[in-house]
């Protein structure tokens, strides 16, 4: 694997790639509280085949944190296009996971033609479908105040990181979760800017919300080939927001693992094995 950067409109980005220049790519927008490093392990068991590319966000990971950039979900989808046509990548898969289920379907949006195709995992768009760790979430966004966004920064924090990574998975689970992290990813996100950064971005969901309609237009009209991998266990994003996909993609594939929302640290085999078969059936 190459670790590299790249000038993204005066944004110094670092980025991760695996797999020959010439092969079909597939283009890893990361969620949060991590960075590329959670495809650390998958990319490269798909680098034979496969080109494989995971930036940072602007203000994540090894990525800079300018003062002048959007930290938003519109700010990161018009990075990620960016990115992705300074690297010349002009047909794509994309991993869809966590924040970057949103940032990636704007991109997607932005460019049908572009994407061969979908692997959904732990990433919603069916507000219906909410797990009972968005109370207070939606308790803020319904009634915003000093205390409930004080509440927000708390969770921006080493604790909070770790209970984001094993907070909710069985505990025989726990163990294949590696602490590298939320102790990795805590030091890099531990400024005031970033704090900063991620409790806007949570604040920002709301807005995200009117969003969800036009993601699934999108997956409804174009019907990309899917691949739907997901791990139950997560207090956001249940085992039904994982099957309210197949309201606009009947056609999906939908496999329910035994994880929860960082299921490629629990479920790596089992995902690898599954993104294999299904990236080897998409046109180039």
């Amino acid at each position: 694997m190459k670790h590299r950067h790249i000038d993204v409109d005066g944004v110094r980005t670092f980025y991760r790639e695996d797999g020959p220049e010439d092969a079909p790519v597939v283009l890893l927008p990361h969620g949060y509280p991590s960075s590329s490093f959670q495809y650390r392990h998958f990319m490269p068991a798909l680098a034979d085949r496969w080109r494989l590319v995971a930036p940072d966000y602007p203000g994540f990971g090894y990525s800079a944190t300018p003062a002048d950039f959007p930290y938003t979900f519109d700010g990161y989808a018009t990075f990620l296009d960016r990115f992705a046509t300074l690297l010349d990548l002009r047909r794509y898969a994309l991993y869809l996971h966590d924040y970057g289920s949103q940032i990636g379907l704007r991109l997607a949006m932005t460019a049908p033609e572009r994407v061969t195709g979908l692997i959904i995992q732990n990433g919603d768009i069916y507000e219906d479908e909410f797990g009972p760790k968005y109370k207070p979430l939606q308790d803020h966004w319904a009634s915003p105040t000093p205390a409930g966004r004080a509440r927000l920064s708390q969770a921006v924090s080493q604790e909070g990181f770790m209970d984001e990574f094993v907070g909710e998975v069985a505990d025989h689970l726990v163990e294949r979760i590696s602490p590298d992290l939320w102790r990795l990813s805590w030091p890099l996100m531990d400024t005031p800017t970033r704090r900063e950064i991620a409790v806007g971005l949570m604040e920002g969901l709301k807005e995200n919300l009117e969003w969800f309609p036009r993601y699934q237009a999108y997956l409804g009209e174009h019907r990309p080939p899917t691949l739907i991998v997901w791990g139950p266990q997560d207090g956001y994003m249940p085992e039904g927001a994982a099957r309210a996909y197949l309201r606009d993609l009947p056609d999906a594939e939908l496999h329910l693992l035994e994880g929860g929302h960082w299921a490629l640290e629990t479920n790596l085999t089992e995902i690898i094995a599954l993104s294999r078969d299904f990236l080897a059936r998409l046109p180039r």
